[in-house]
């Protein structure tokens, strides 16, 4: 995959935008996208239903059930950014991208595992991008998913 990102500005970027988000009803690939689901307070559970996942989000990108889909931004150049939450523990949500993205036919590229956090690359033949994994403490069994997207140039 050639460079698209510098990985660590896209981490920051994305821990920001996944600071103002909220963990709830389920996600799917339909209708248009909104700017932002206004949770009730950053780092709490959110208490509004999933915003739908934009129609340009890639089709083939595993996103966990029940994810609830907090923020939507277009992006120049083709990026999308779509945060979420999912319930289930870090753990939980770290094995289902490390096992899903590949059957799925991404591969996993530059990534790291901590403690509270994860994060890395992704492309397949069509799509390539990033996703970042965050423990929200004031939610419990409750994790910030984002993903970075942009079409294969």
């Amino acid at each position: 995959m050639k460079p698209l990102f510098r990985p660590a500005i896209l981490t920051l970027a994305l821990l920001g935008l996944a600071a103002g988000t909220g963990c709830s009803a389920a996600a799917k690939h339909a209708g248009p996208s909104a700017a932002a689901a206004a949770p009730s307070a950053v780092g709490v559970c959110p208490t509004a239903a999933s915003m739908p996942l934009p129609k340009d989000f890639p089709k083939t990108l595993p996103v966990p059930d029940g994810a609830v889909v907090t923020s939507v931004e277009h992006r120049t150049g083709g990026r999308l950014v779509v945060a979420t939450v999912v319930r289930g523990g870090f753990e939980t949500a770290l094995a289902f991208l490390q096992k899903q993205l590949p059957e799925a036919g991404y591969a996993l590229e530059e990534g790291e595992v901590e403690a509270d956090d994860a994060e890395s690359n992704f492309s397949s033949g069509t799509v390539e991008g990033r996703w970042t994994l965050r423990k929200m403490p004031a939610c419990e069994g409750g994790v910030y998913l984002t993903y970075l997207t942009s079409a294969v140039s």
